[in-house]
């Protein structure tokens, strides 16, 4: 079981590093819940596949290239959490200040939370 579910996250991240929002939602129950949350705060939560696959068109045009490598992986009942180094190019200027061109390097967190081998909650810590 672990062993599948470290694919379909595997699978998630390939989509997610080749831009490929189809790749990255292929196991994702289509009411899948996202939320996002930076510095302790919930700053993003979609409802279903829709609005996922909505936002995560729209943040392509955020960057020029992305890439998330799993450092670790955590396996729970029905939950797995993942540790990852994320590095990106800014595509655009930002309304926080960071510049086109600029490049990140950050640390954050996965948890994928599954039920009938499908993905139905995805939060992302930053």
């Amino acid at each position: 079981m672990t062993e599948y579910r470290e694919k379909i996250i595997q699978n998630y991240i390939d989509g997610y590093n080749e831009f490929e929002v189809d790749k990255m939602t292929f196991n994702f129950d289509d009411n899948i819940i996202f939320k996002n949350i930076q510095n302790d705060q919930v700053n993003m939560t979609l409802n279903g596949i829709i609005a996922f696959k909505q936002q995560a068109e729209q943040a392509k045009a955020y960057f020029e290239s992305r890439r998330q490598q799993i450092t670790s992986i955590l396996h729970d009942t029905d939950k797995t959490e993942i540790e990852i180094d994320y590095f990106a190019t800014l595509a655009m200027d930002f309304p926080n200040g960071l510049k086109k061109g600029e490049k990140l390097a950050l640390k954050g967190k996965s948890v994928f939370v599954f039920q009938d081998n499908k993905i139905i909650q995805l939060t992302d810590i930053s």
